[in-house]
């Protein structure tokens, strides 16, 4: 039941019914809230004409409208969850913006759903989508992971891949500039 509430407010909350504009308080950064209304770090600078960090309290900052829907931000939860089971937090965060670059990146289908779904050679792009495991409810920390590579969103190194390199089998993939290595995946570009 408490799953199914989290679900619901996770759903439910944030970018469906989220104000056009906030109002700074003391402590704040753009970085919480960026998080908080599930936008990405650099767009809620741009759209404020800001290009420092620097924020004042009882200023008013327009908040970009967001392009990623709730059920997208689901199953990007559920890809993190299947996907990173068992890894750090800062892992499970690196695999949705793996996700998240692929959408940005012109060699890679436009939308989550997409890049998810995607078949090369016959073979899914993502293990989870082969063996079923993409349907499985994520977790809180799988649900928060998404909103922070949100947030994260354009910043980074720009890996667009990771594998397990004790199960990988693919030399292509192993030829990869490696990005950075979190828990038992590497990332790469």
């Amino acid at each position: 039941m408490l799953a199914s509430i989290f679900c619901g407010a996770f759903l439910l909350g944030g970018q469906t019914y989220a104000a056009t504009t906030h109002t700074v308080k003391h402590g704040e950064t753009f970085w919480n809230i960026a998080k908080r209304y599930g936008v990405p770090l650099k767009q809620l600078q741009k759209q404020n004409g800001k290009y420092t960090d620097v924020l004042f309290p009882g200023e008013k900052l327009v908040i970009p409208k967001t392009t990623i829907s709730a059920s997208e931000k689901d199953l990007l939860a559920r890809l993190v969850h299947a996907e990173a089971k068992g890894e750090p937090y800062a892992g499970k965060v690196a695999v949705a913006t793996v996700v998240l670059n692929r959408v940005d990146h012109p060699d890679f289908p436009d939308t989550i759903r997409e890049v998810i779904y995607e078949r090369s050679g016959g073979h899914y792009a993502f293990t989870p989508v082969q063996n079923g495991t993409i349907n499985e409810p994520a977790d809180r920390e799988a649900y928060r992971a998404v909103e922070e590579a949100i947030a994260f969103r354009g910043l980074g190194n720009g890996s667009l891949y990771f594998y397990n390199p004790k199960t990988a089998k693919s030399n292509w993939l192993r030829s990869k500039q490696v990005t950075i290595i979190i828990g038992n995946h590497v990332f790469a570009k």
